[in-house]
């Protein structure tokens, strides 16, 4: 009788769905983790955000996330400042929202690990490239805080970077419209949207997607762009699954 039993578990096989990207980096900024208050931290909408992500990670995928820190502090909030000083500050509330996603996570029972491109031994791990892929194999949420550790660099070429040092297959762009579009959607109603577009078109049109240093390196790499709201949970599932969502940005 148990060997009857053994057997039909060796039998039983569970399929994963299958996924068109198994490895990808998801770029947040920070007022996607303030919610409706535009500022600090939204517990709920957090906890929304990490659901999507243990979704995704259930499914086999590879997730590693930069976060940007626009919801604590931005560099041209600092107009007055040395806009190196403004740009630290900048890196040091990216920290914080890591360290809010690295517990909401692992609340969720998703193993996540921290680095931070600026060392805070207590709190992250150092940015070190061939440690966060060894982490990605294992299964665990990498995200990446203190954008490039350099000033005058954005959190956005940081995602580019990083996603091309471990390898991504593509880049997730969660944002708090639906796509690209032509113009700001919210101002202007007649604005056109975009379900696929290249990288030139982006640079010639000055579409406010990412910055021009992370859009030329996502070009250069050959890393696909996934722009999509980040309010629909279906959203993170539909896009590395490769189904039709927001905007699709490649030549």
């Amino acid at each position: 009788m148990y060997d009857k039993i053994n057997a039909n578990k060796k039998r039983r096989v569970y399929k994963l769905p299958e996924l068109k990207y198994k490895r990808v980096l998801l770029k947040l900024s920070g007022e996607a983790l303030a919610g409706e208050a535009k500022h600090g931290i939204d517990s709920k909408t957090v906890g929304e955000i990490c659901d999507q992500i243990k979704g995704i990670v259930q499914m086999g995928a590879e997730v590693a996330i930069v976060v940007g820190g626009g919801n604590f502090w931005r560099g041209r909030n600092g107009k007055e400042m040395e806009r190196t000083t403004s740009d630290y500050m900048g890196m040091l509330a990216t920290s914080m929202n890591g360290l809010a996603l690295q517990d909401a996570l692992e609340t969720r029972g998703i193993y996540s690990r921290l680095q931070t491109a600026i060392e805070m031994r207590e709190i992250a791990e150092p940015f070190i490239q061939r440690k966060a892929v060894k982490h990605l194999q294992k299964g665990r949420v990498v995200i990446f805080a203190c954008g490039t550790g350099h000033p005058y660099f954005t959190t956005d070429t940081t995602a580019a970077l990083r996603a091309a040092e471990i390898g991504a297959e593509a880049i997730l762009v969660g944002k708090t419209i639906d796509a690209v579009y032509s113009d700001d959607p919210k101002i202007n109603p007649n604005a056109e949207r975009y379900d696929h577009i290249t990288y030139l078109d982006i640079l010639s049109k000055n579409l406010k997607v990412m910055d021009s240093t992370a859009i030329s390196l996502c070009r250069d790499n050959q890393i696909p762009l996934i722009v999509f709201g980040i309010a629909d949970p279906e959203n993170m599932v539909k896009a590395i699954k490769g189904e039709k969502v927001g905007t699709l940005v490649k030549d």
